[in-house]
């Protein structure tokens, strides 16, 4: 087992604006892990959409691009002028106007005019109609896009469907962006990718009846919770707490510590511990009391805590914790469709965000965890938003970060199966 949980400060939901919008897309990704007879991911999902295997190996191999590569791919250098982004809602700063003054000051900056899109309201749709055409050697019409760990950014990399990254055009992120961005398992070296922000999967509770505020996935084996508990019916959400509750390491974590963590999992389910596995679902649940703690999408508590006339669902006894023990974190990752035709503006796209007063402007908006450190001073002193700046949700310190871990990142299609195998029959019995 794990040493003691940290103990963690209530957090306000007003904190969790921007980390807890309603992302459904990432929600909905995961979800198709646990439907159905048997566990499935995101290419069983695109297989069910008619989308096969395929795609360019050369530019998802273990070694990186080569210079003739690159130089295809970005020539001499200079911007075309164009930049299609296709975002997430709610993700970047915007005016009352519906202005970003992070893209108006790229576009002066540069002179590269962007065509920017909320496009990504639903990650497994989104990505299901990339595929098909890149495997016809098409373009998607995108430069950039924005995609979560946990599945897409790794099916695309083994698809060989993202350009590879010129590090040379990239000398901000190389300077500032924080070490829980750099090398990521899902992509060692960055070669394909570069963090937009980064989430938490949390723990939500109704603090009229769990009291002390929770601050481990041990509080969900609580005997005094029994049968009030919700936990998530996914492959990801579900195991990788558990794995880190048990003190193993997602990433390195063997198929015996598997079996010996789902068995702890399913002794606790055959005594009732669980109200049940759920996917969205388990929000109406906390709502009507049928849970009193749950695993939580921590934008889902932020809706359902906020007053009704600010659009949420107004249960203000709503609020959300962190495990102590350490946090499975998730992260939204730029990228560069293959072909894309301005890879140049895009790259310089990617590069831009990593100034730390740029990275301060998105930060103080959508109230993400940065990946940029060093934007926290500006958000406090220049942006005089200290709420903002020392929040740990947006910028966590190092002791944060120490033991937080990602979502698995599987070697093969083999290893993915035997987890399946493991796992399915906990959340699906």
């Amino acid at each position: 087992m794990t040493t003691p949980p940290r103990d963690f400060p209530e957090i306000d939901p007003a904190l969790w604006r921007g980390l807890t919008q309603r992302r459904v897309s990432r929600r909905e990704l995961l979800r198709y892990a646990g439907v159905g007879a048997g566990a499935v991911g995101l290419g069983a999902f695109l297989a069910a959409c008619g989308v096969g295997g395929g795609g360019n190996p050369t530019t998802s191999g273990s070694s990186p691009a080569g210079t003739s590569e690159l130089k295809k791919i970005y020539g001499d250098g200079k911007p075309a002028g164009e930049l299609n982004f296709a975002n997430w809602p709610l993700y970047i700063d915007v005016t009352s106007k519906g202005n970003s003054p992070t893209l108006n000051q790229f576009t002066k900056e540069t002179g590269i005019e962007v065509n920017y899109k909320t496009a990504i309201p639903d990650a497994n749709p989104f990505v299901a109609k990339l595929i098909p055409v890149l495997q016809s050697d098409g373009d998607t019409g995108w430069d950039l896009i924005v995609i979560t760990n946990g599945g897409a950014v790794e099916r695309m990399i083994k698809l060989g469907f993202l350009t590879p990254l010129d590090h040379t055009f990239l000398p901000n992120f190389a300077k500032y962006a924080s070490d829980a961005v750099k090398d990521p398992d899902y992509d060692p070296g960055n070669r394909f990718t570069a963090a937009w922000q980064s989430g938490y999967t949390a723990i939500g509770y109704n603090s009229k009846f769990v009291d002390p505020a929770p601050t481990s996935f041990k509080d969900f084996l609580d005997p005094k919770y029994k049968g009030k508990v919700g936990v998530f019916g996914n492959n990801q959400d579900l195991p990788c707490p558990a794995l880190v509750y048990m003190g193993f390491d997602v990433q390195k974590s063997t198929p015996d510590q598997w079996q010996k963590t789902a068995d702890m999992l399913s002794s606790a389910r055959d005594k009732g511990q669980f109200r049940g596995f759920f996917d969205q679902g388990y929000i109406d649940k906390l709502e009507n009391e049928d849970t009193i703690i749950t695993q939580a999408w921590s934008g889902d508590i932020f809706i359902a805590a906020a007053p009704k006339d600010f659009g949420g669902d107004g249960f203000p006894e709503m609020k959300l914790a962190l495990p102590g023990e350490g946090g499975v974190l998730w992260t939204d990752n730029m990228c560069i469709p293959l072909n894309a035709q301005h890879p140049v503006d895009a790259i310089m796209m990617m590069d831009f965000v990593y100034q730390p007063k740029i990275a301060a402007q998105i930060a103080d908006y959508v109230w993400y965890i940065s990946p940029v450190p060093d934007a926290q001073e500006i958000v406090i002193q220049d942006l005089k938003d200290p709420t903002v700046g020392k929040s740990p949700l947006v910028f966590p310190s190092a002791q944060d970060l120490a033991g937080v871990q990602r979502y698995k990142v599987f070697k093969d299609d083999a290893e993915e199966e035997e987890w399946n195998s493991i796992w399915e029959p906990v959340y699906s019995s």
